[in-house]
């Protein structure tokens, strides 16, 4: 039988609420340096222990069932027919090299259907399982809950292979109708795009089944309902089934809009969408000034809008150490007026994230890798893993640590240990992680070319071992590389000192004791902020003796 334990923590990044929400940016292969198409998905949750779930391809006789478990609370919903075989996966990839990535939007709250069987964190890894291209997926996705109904709320989806990538956006009927209505939308391969818990796709093409394909009902319904009462060129999916407000706009539309405005010089003119909901909403999609690389990718999953109106770092909530982080929850009320903190991409509880790098003119065993690391996408490593690979490493298995277990050759806890550190003093840690994760991402570049370069001219089954062996390897190193940074950062920054180094090493004296620290102190933002509080009190004066 199919392992289906893992599944049930990675639904916590779902769900309505803000606070867990997950972001997945997507990029067309003519969008892209390499030629390759990309999707993203950071896992966000408090809740999720950072695993590489995996399923073996199976052969299944006729008659057999599969059940169906939620994914998010492990209740059992129901038993469909399985089918006669099954593909092998590995996070959210497969081994054709089709990856799938979510977010969730929730949408309008009678449109859950309680009687539905097909949740979506199901609906991801059933049909990774039985789809080969993007399209077969949302064909096997939009049948599988067009027959058993859909269990969840509204959803994005990020569906790609190495040719196109589509955003597919689905909520149920809320038990009124069976199944659910959707949109799903191939991005241009020029272009890229992205969601993060909200929907995106507003008027589409009616009469374009090459670029744009939708459920039949997907406008009647609406205006069943009373969502909608245009004309059907003016349909707007997301104004239709979504929840347009603060948070959908300034903490969801605005994760996307810090990646297209990185890549593309015009995107001011939709910052009044983003900070107001004023003007027109944000596109689906744009072209990038310049063609995007895979490493590139990975650090715009490390973004906290630095440099724009909203840079994390800027006000006095980012702390003496110019902290990118705010602990949830997210809004607040101070003097009978909410605030809220900004949402950015990067964010500190993130189970897991990866950046997928899929391709169609290479051989089998390199068609998909998924460049995966845990915890904070900030700092984590990522590490390519192909999709050749059946078996996660030992640093990323299942059993190896939980939320409640540290496991110190969990890559997890390893990346936890280093992040947690930093959080508190980050303007001074983040030089020593970014040495380390950026030697270890530079050497795995390297590493990766090389093999490549190499499975070119070798047999399949060679190459596959040869793949297998490079992610183990990175995998299992950077996990121990960032055990012992975590070491290193505890010894020199204790209590609140720094530790003299030289040569790279800690200094001692000539007659071998420890160098004395240094004292780095605060920022003068911060001090400022103290007197601001507190001058009066703590302001230094000549004591009154010393005056007579």
């Amino acid at each position: 039988m199919v392992k289906r334990f893992f599944i049930a923590a990675l639904a916590l990044c779902g769900g309505i609420a803000i606070a867990d929400a997950c972001t997945s940016l997507i990029a067309g292969s003519g969008a892209t340096a390499d030629g390759s198409v990309m999707i993203t998905y950071a896992a966000d949750s408090h809740n999720l222990y950072g695993e590489l779930y995996n399923q073996p391809a199976a052969d299944y006789p006729k008659g057999a069932m599969r059940k169906v478990v939620e994914w998010d609370t492990g209740k059992y919903l129901g038993e469909i027919p399985e089918v006669a075989h099954t593909y092998a996966t590995i996070g959210n990839m497969n081994e054709h090299g089709l990856a799938i990535a979510e977010s969730t939007w929730g949408g309008r709250p009678e449109l859950v259907d309680t009687t539905g069987i097909i949740d979506y964190g199901s609906l991801i890894y059933i049909t990774l399982q039985r789809a080969k291209t993007a399209r077969e997926a949302i064909d096997v996705m939009t049948s599988l809950v067009a027959d058993y109904g859909y269990a969840s709320s509204g959803e994005s989806f990020s569906i790609a292979d190495g040719k196109e990538a589509w955003i597919m956006e689905l909520i149920g009927k809320g038990g009124k109708e069976k199944g659910a209505v959707w949109v799903a939308r191939r991005v241009p391969d020029d272009c890229i795009s992205g969601h993060a818990n909200h929907a995106r796709i507003h008027q589409f093409p009616l009469n374009d089944k090459k670029n744009c394909l939708y459920s039949p009902d997907v406008i009647d319904f609406a205006r069943k309902q009373g969502y909608f009462a245009g004309k059907d060129e003016d349909f707007s999916f997301s104004l239709a089934y979504a929840i347009t407000d603060f948070s959908a706009l300034r903490g969801c539309d605005g994760r996307v809009w810090a990646y297209f405005n990185r890549f593309n010089n015009l995107m001011e003119s939709s910052l009044d969408w983003v900070l107001k909901g004023a003007g027109d909403p944000m596109p689906l999609w744009v072209k990038p000034d310049k063609k995007v690389s895979v490493r590139e990718m990975q650090w715009m999953m490390r973004d906290h809008f630095e440099d724009t109106p909203m840079d994390m770092t800027k006000d006095i909530g980012a702390g003496a150490y110019d902290v990118p982080y705010r602990w949830r929850p997210l809004t607040y009320k101070v003097d009978g007026v909410e605030y809220s903190h900004e949402r950015a991409i990067a964010t500190q509880q993130t189970g897991f994230s990866f950046v997928a790098q899929l391709r169609d003119n290479v051989p089998a065993s390199m068609k998909g890798v998924l460049w995966f690391g845990v915890d904070d996408a900030n700092t984590c490593v990522y590490v390519p893993v192909y999709c050749c690979v059946t078996e996660p490493p030992h640093c990323y298995a299942h059993g190896n640590g939980d939320m409640y277990h540290i496991s110190w050759d969990a890559a997890f806890w390893a990346h936890n240990y280093v992040a947690n550190q930093a959080y508190n003093r980050y303007s001074q840690m983040i030089p020593d992680i970014r040495r380390v994760q950026n030697g270890l991402e530079d050497n795995i570049a390297e590493a990766v070319a090389d093999a490549e370069t190499k499975a070119q001219s070798m047999n399949e089954a060679d190459a596959r071992k040869m793949f297998v062996e490079l992610t183990n390897h990175w995998a299992e190193k950077s996990t121990k590389d960032f055990k012992a940074l975590g070491d290193y950062l505890l010894v020199k920054y204790l209590d609140g000192n720094v530790k003299r180094e030289k040569d790279g090493k800690f200094e001692y004296t000539p007659d071998g004791v420890p160098a004395y620290p240094s004292f780095p102190g605060y920022d003068e933002r911060y001090y400022r902020s103290i007197i601001k509080d507190a001058g009066d009190r703590l302001r230094v004066i000549e004591p009154a003796i010393n005056k007579k």
